[in-house]
């Protein structure tokens, strides 16, 4: 027998803890190299962990939902082993036989609730049990007349509980004797809750708005988005100028791509712009780096790639650390305004919503445009109203005339 350990792969310096998700394997099963035994949760990642080499998965050393560190051993495989086959056996594969039907017992005579035979095949028939009829015969013994009179109680209706959240969680019933299901929550998204408290509780937020005319942007993406595509291999979409803008207006007013560390105040001199993605296991918030040298091709690709790989779990810790200013675009499920929270130590987030037709005045006149409202929160402690709202109002210039925004005029 030679043994080797499975182990928790290593975490970043920030996590100190992770939870195992559901083992894929049982034991007694055969493994490959690199095949995914089971899924690792931390605050802000679920990462994955394969097999180190082929054989016989043998034991589970830590179980489902286990708390566990970096390079802890939770399983061990017998490389030089073989699966058991499983053979079942004939007491295992032999159908078992229905037990007999007990014959029916003639009731005595002189029975309260005692039906006789031909009441007692009516009942059946109308499924309505012999207790609850009352006799009308000599002792109360149910008669034919009794039989062919009684009715089954209707049948309750049945109740729809609602979808469970989670499948594998039983249904309960709470004292009311309504169904309740109670989750535990992710580490992920126990994570998210509590930086958001955080933000909250630390940070002075205020909330700006603006609306913006995103005309300019749908022609410009209207008349070259089936060449961008066949260019690129990725579609135009509309958060790569939203990307740009924001970077426009960081570079007018620095204060805004600023943080907060004690009673310093640090000017980043780069622009790592933080992209919310929604996951099926909560909020994250992937980084594009050096977002100011990056093309909109390479913006549209590299947020299509965090789509993909947060749907799947699959994004790097090292992918959703840092960050300077943070995009939130609400407008995907259909929201028309919001305030966004800070994500901290960022002091500022933009919230983009949902861009729809609205009637506008332009030079005394009623307009039909296609209107976004744009929101951006920030920390009041260290960025005034000034260079909030004048930061904003960069923004929404610069989408109103994308032309100048690519051009960097």
């Amino acid at each position: 027998m030679a043994i080797t350990d499975v182990v928790v792969p290593q975490l970043s310096e920030s996590v100190s803890e992770a939870t195992l998700l559901t083992w894929k394997k049982k034991p007694g099963e055969a493994v490959t190299a690199d095949e995914i035994l089971i899924e690792v949760e931390t605050d802000k990642v679920v990462l994955e962990v394969p097999a180190p080499a082929s054989g016989v998965f043998t034991e589970i050393v830590r179980a489902d939902g286990s708390m566990v560190v970096s390079g802890e051993v939770i399983a061990r495989i017998d490389t030089a082993g073989k699966a058991a086959a499983v053979t079942a056996s004939p007491a295992n594969t032999a159908a078992a036989a229905p037990a007999p039907v007990a014959a029916p017992v003639a009731a005595s005579a002189g029975s309260a609730g005692v039906a006789s035979p031909a009441a007692a095949k009516i009942l059946a028939e109308k499924g309505v049990a012999a207790s609850n009829v009352s006799g009308s015969g000599r002792d109360g013994r149910i008669t034919k007349g009794d039989a062919l009179g009684a009715s089954a109680a209707p049948a309750a209706a049945p109740v729809k509980a609602a979808p469970l959240a989670n499948p594998s969680v039983p249904m309960t019933q709470s004292l009311d004797g309504r169904p309740e299901q109670r989750v535990p929550m992710s580490r992920l998204r126990a994570r998210v809750a509590e930086r958001l408290l955080q933000s909250q509780q630390d940070n002075a937020i205020l909330t700006t708005f603006n609306e913006v005319n995103m005309q300019g942007v749908i022609d410009l993406r209207n008349l070259y988005k089936d060449k961008f595509e066949k260019e690129h291999g990725v579609k135009l979409g509309f958060m790569s100028f939203f990307v740009k803008a924001a970077v426009a207006a960081l570079k007018r007013y620095p204060v805004l791509n600023a943080s907060i560390d004690g009673k310093d105040i640090i000017y980043h001199g780069y622009f790592d712009i933080g992209i919310a993605v929604g996951s099926p296991r909560g909020l994250v918030v992937p980084i594009l780096r050096n977002a100011d040298q990056l093309s909109i091709a390479e913006i549209e690709k590299t947020i299509a790639d965090f789509g993909k790989r947060a749907s799947e779990g699959k994004l790097g810790i090292e992918e959703m650390t840092g960050g300077t200013f943070s995009i939130s675009n609400g407008g995907v499920f259909g929201s028309m305004l919001s305030t966004p929270i800070i994500n901290p130590p960022q002091s500022a987030i933009l919230g983009v919503h949902a861009t729809k037709e609205r009637a506008v005045v332009e030079k005394g006149q009623i307009v039909i445009r296609p209107i976004n409202y744009l929101a951006m929160s920030y920390d009041h402690r260290m960025i005034d109203g000034r260079e909030a709202v004048l930061g904003l109002v960069a923004m929404k210039e610069a989408l109103e005339d994308p032309q100048r925004l690519l051009l960097e005029i």
